[in-house]
């Protein structure tokens, strides 16, 4: 709409995303000013995602997990972010509620979408986050998760799922909330990323 073009951000917008994340109207303004920086048209397409999300990990090869953070905001599959959905994405991935983040985490893992995650989804999730880790901080990882492999057998291991079983929404969800390992296993350090978007905004 004519509201994306504009310098200033539309108070409908404002006050959705004041209602659905803890960002203060200063913080989504400013934000705002940054993202139509980045992005005159008003919408981020996956390339110019990715290449913001580098910026947060110049250490690393964040492209594949990027790739999947920006499939699971894509909220109506159109191939690029508008500012409501990138909000979202940076609030669910850092400041949500524990099953708002569960429930983003399960669409990050349900690669194809079809509302069950299996084991080789869980692979291709976990390869893109060991791409993100510090090959040094791999070293010091346990021998049962110092592989992408080794972490999805164990994450599957805790599901109790054999190799060709589904797992649902509400298995994941709930497996999850129950055992502080998988959490650990199934994220990328969020404090990170935190971290890194405190730097960008001082």
């Amino acid at each position: 709409m004519g509201n994306s073009r504009s310098g200033a951000l539309s108070k409908e917008i404002l006050e959705e995303l004041q209602l659905n994340t803890k960002f203060t109207e200063e913080e989504l303004c400013t934000w705002y000013q940054s993202f139509l920086k980045e992005c005159p048209s008003g919408r981020i397409t996956r390339q110019e995602f990715e290449s913001i999300y580098s910026k947060f990990f110049p250490d690393a090869d964040p492209k594949a997990y990027a790739q999947h953070v920006f499939r699971s905001f894509d909220a109506n599959s159109d191939g690029t972010l508008d500012f409501k959905e990138y909000v979202i994405a940076l609030h669910m991935t850092t400041a949500g509620k524990p099953t708002q983040k569960l429930e983003w985490a399960f669409s990050l893992y349900d690669v194809d979408g079809n509302g069950a995650i299996s084991k080789n989804e869980v692979l291709e999730i976990v390869m893109a986050i060991f791409k993100m880790i510090n090959p040094e901080d791999v070293k010091h990882l346990p021998d049962d998760e110092n592989t992408p492999e080794k972490r999805a057998e164990k994450i599957w291991a805790f599901f109790g799922k054999k190799d060709e079983d589904k797992l649902s929404e509400e298995e994941f969800i709930e497996g999850t909330l129950a055992n502080k390992e998988i959490l650990r296993l199934i994220q990328f350090e969020p404090q990170k990323v935190k971290e890194k978007i405190k730097e960008k905004k001082q």
